[in-house]
């Protein structure tokens, strides 16, 4: 860790700052928010659909108990609610608040001004903005649009393409672009077609008319006033790094020196990133902040996650200081012979090494009648364990609660990820993990 550099935010208080650091957040109180959390139908939807079981019994009794629920740090919202809104918008954000979610999440990268923005990718503006349809700025794109073309029977020649990064354009002009739903028309021929086409048929386009376009210091403040906690994601890079005299640590150092000087304490901020290196560097250089980094996971195939070679070295990671492990949820849970749900063996290495587990991605699947995919590939019969015949577990839209009840109440998780929080604060306002009695056992047919 001796190459990584000093605080930047203690060494700008004594010799001025070695980066442009923009002010604290702006004053803004325009948002409308619900003053109680408000889950809307989908978790009780979810209810009806489950197989007769035990859990269904106590999910309902709850369902017709409750009258009020609260706010989960369980429950995190994965870009918001992206669900139904324009994910890391404004409109997203405050759907994630009024939906129960106790954290929010905010990808974060940086535009050609080194300012710190929040998408998901650093080069996915041309799927989640409006930049191709502005005359001023889509010409500034790394890779302007090219339509598809056809040959003489119809059949698709080459795909539409563009890619426009933050780091194409300042933070001014990020600011004016409008959110929408992630997605392109690959078959398009023209730009309109284009950006406006590709949304899967189970998100909704009803809410991406006024999508508010987020900076990461307009996160801070936003989530200042929903009164959550938050969870910036050093996103890998896509552009050379130094990037203009802009290093990693400098990136990694920034995202910190925004929470301090928002006098936002390390308690309410969870940190994360899939770069080893940000979050030792975090752990060295932010100690409040890197104790309750998130060291995200993903295995390189993501077929192959059974592979222990893929894996990192928990007891290692431990040692180095790191408290919180984030995999993909389907590498936490397999299927025995009798396709019954079980432990995954990477999640109890995990566990073994003593590390905290929070998950990733809920209600990112579609309808769960066609076997959810990748998320629930490892009990689907998708992609089942080399050498065993299993039938998947998963058929309806209700076998959520069953996997999410595995996931806290089994695995022992304490957090997961969602694109509609709601079904996760409904689950663990029903269900705390203290007063488990297996009522995640039920029966196939």
């Amino acid at each position: 860790m001796s190459s990584f550099i000093p605080n930047l935010f203690v060494f700008s208080l004594f010799f001025g700052s070695v980066l442009p650091i923009q002010p604290k957040c702006p004053i803004n109180e325009d948002i409308v928010y619900s003053a109680n959390v408000q889950l809307g139908p989908r978790p009780f939807y979810l209810v009806n659909d489950m197989k007769p079981s035990p859990l269904k019994d106590t999910l309902a009794e709850c369902a017709r108990t409750r009258t009020t629920y609260q706010r989960s740090d369980q429950s995190i919202g994965h870009r918001g609610s992206c669900l139904f809104f324009p994910e890391h918008s404004k409109q997203s954000y405050e759907g994630a608040a009024n939906l129960g979610a106790g954290v929010i999440e905010c990808d974060v990268t940086f535009t050609k001004d080194k300012e710190l923005v929040c998408r998901h990718s650093q080069c996915d503006l041309h799927s989640t903005t409006d930049i191709l349809l502005r005359e001023d700025l889509a010409p500034l794109c790394s890779q302007p649009f090219v339509p598809a073309t056809f040959g003489f029977t119809g059949d698709r020649l080459t795909s539409a393409s563009a890619m426009c990064c933050t780091t194409d354009i300042t933070l001014a002009q990020f600011k004016t672009l409008r959110a929408k739903m992630d997605g392109v028309n690959d078959g398009a021929t023209n730009v309109t077609q284009y950006v406006w086409g590709g949304v899967p048929t189970w998100r909704t386009d009803l809410f991406e008319s006024n999508g508010t376009i987020m900076s990461h210091l307009d996160s801070i403040h936003l989530l200042k006033q929903l009164g959550v906690k938050m969870i910036p994601e050093l996103k890998k890079p896509l552009v050379p790094m130094p990037f203009d005299g802009f290093t990693l640590e400098d990136f990694a150092q920034k995202i910190i020196d925004e929470y301090v000087m928002n006098e936002v304490t390390a308690d309410m901020v969870y940190p994360q990133s899939l770069l080893p290196e940000v979050i030792y560097y975090w752990l060295e250089n932010a100690q409040d902040f890197g104790r309750n980094a998130l060291y995200l996971w993903e295995p390189v195939d993501k077929k192959d996650f059974r592979n222990p070679a893929l894996w990192p070295d928990f007891g290692e990671i431990k040692s180095k200081g790191v408290s919180t492990f984030s995999p993909p949820m389907y590498t936490l849970i397999d299927l025995d012979n009798s396709s019954q749900l079980i432990i995954s063996d990477m999640a109890q290495r995990v566990k073994d090494a003593g590390l905290i587990i929070k998950t990733w991605t809920l209600e990112r699947s579609g309808s769960l009648y066609n076997g959810g995919g990748m998320y629930y590939q490892s009990v689907n019969g998708q992609n089942p364990a080399k050498g065993e015949t299993v039938h998947g577990i998963i058929s309806r839209d209700g076998d959520v609660f069953t996997i999410l009840d595995f996931l806290f109440q089994d695995v022992g998780i304490e957090a997961m990820f969602s694109d509609w929080p709601s079904t996760v604060t409904f689950y663990t306002n029903c269900m705390p993990q203290e007063t488990h009695n297996h009522l995640n056992e039920i029966f196939y047919t």
